[in-house]
């Protein structure tokens, strides 16, 4: 199975991270940053996405971007991205700075396989106000996986962004990536939908879940993507398939939370008391549960 074969690459090549039970990480996917013109998404989410950050900053936690954050296949020109954005930037260039920040590259911004594009886009940036060019993400190297190693009982969580495996969006995106800008982008603005995503689309959706659990029972592996932009956290008896959700839902953004030797899916979103006063809240929507209940036992 090419899902299997995809896996298994990512996984070869995976950046690893050992983590205890003092480790703290915060993984958030699919933020598709555009923008801010009517097909930025994320534009809706961006002050809940700053509020999370801060918090899990002065938290002492590492950042994990699981690949889509940026949404290069509509907006190929990062400077526009980057300028409608640029407190978030500068938001998650405080843990580059603090050597917190990991980042991953899913298909819609894929371009970050290409080391000349990263050193060109991403290192510096040029400041309109003063004219002077400022350092951004110097250095930074943009991977395809990470592979967390439970120092307590041995277990391997592989996190990717999840489009290994998916025809349209891993071997065919340059095709996908075509329709998208010049068609989809501007259809899916009046209601239509486009059926090569998965987060639109319920049967990709499903064969992509259920061709990784193959995988996860297969290799005896904790998997964590994105991707489908549908959050999952496992039941009682399931497989460990975790998925991180997406920042760009109309109630707010998911994430996954490894933390304390425990995992859990949570969500932030704008809640009003009983006053009305609008407040930005994080929730657990699932967990949190011990990494080491999720152990395959030979």
């Amino acid at each position: 199975m090419f899902t299997n074969k995809r896996l298994n690459q990512a996984y070869k090549n995976a950046k690893i991270e050992y983590i205890d039970d003092h480790s703290k990480y915060i993984i958030f996917s699919d933020s598709h940053r555009g923008d801010d013109s009517v097909s930025d998404e994320f534009a809706r989410n961006q002050i809940i996405f700053l509020h999370a950050l801060d918090y899990y900053y002065n938290q002492g936690y590492i950042y994990v971007e699981a690949g889509d954050g940026d949404e290069l296949w509509e907006y190929p020109n990062f400077k526009s991205i980057r300028l409608a954005h640029s407190d978030v930037f500068l938001t998650i260039k405080k843990f580059f700075d603090d050597e917190r920040f990991r980042i991953l590259y899913g298909n819609h911004n894929i371009y970050l396989k290409n080391k000349n594009y990263v050193r060109k886009n991403y290192f510096t940036y040029y400041d309109e106000y003063t004219q002077k060019t400022y350092p951004l993400f110097p250095g930074l190297t943009p991977y395809e996986a990470i592979l967390f190693k439970y120092k307590r009982t041995g277990q391997e969580i592989l996190t990717v962004h999840g489009h290994q495996g998916d025809f349209m969006n891993d071997q065919f995106w340059f095709g996908a990536m075509i329709l998208l800008r010049y068609f989809w982008r501007f259809a899916h603005v009046v209601g239509f939908q486009n059926p090569a995503s998965p987060a639109k689309n319920l049967y990709k959706r499903h064969r992509i879940e259920k061709n990784y659990k193959v995988w996860i029972r297969k290799y005896k592996k904790i998997l964590i993507c994105g991707h489908t932009h549908r959050p999952k956290f496992p039941k009682e008896r399931e497989l460990p398939y975790f998925n991180t959700g997406c920042c760009i839902r109309s109630k707010g953004i998911v994430g996954i939370e490894i933390a304390d030797g425990k995992i859990a899916l949570i969500d932030w979103r704008i809640k009003a008391n009983k006053e009305g006063v609008m407040k930005i809240t994080k929730n657990y929507m699932r967990g949190p549960e011990p990494i080491e209940k999720y152990r395959f036992r030979s």
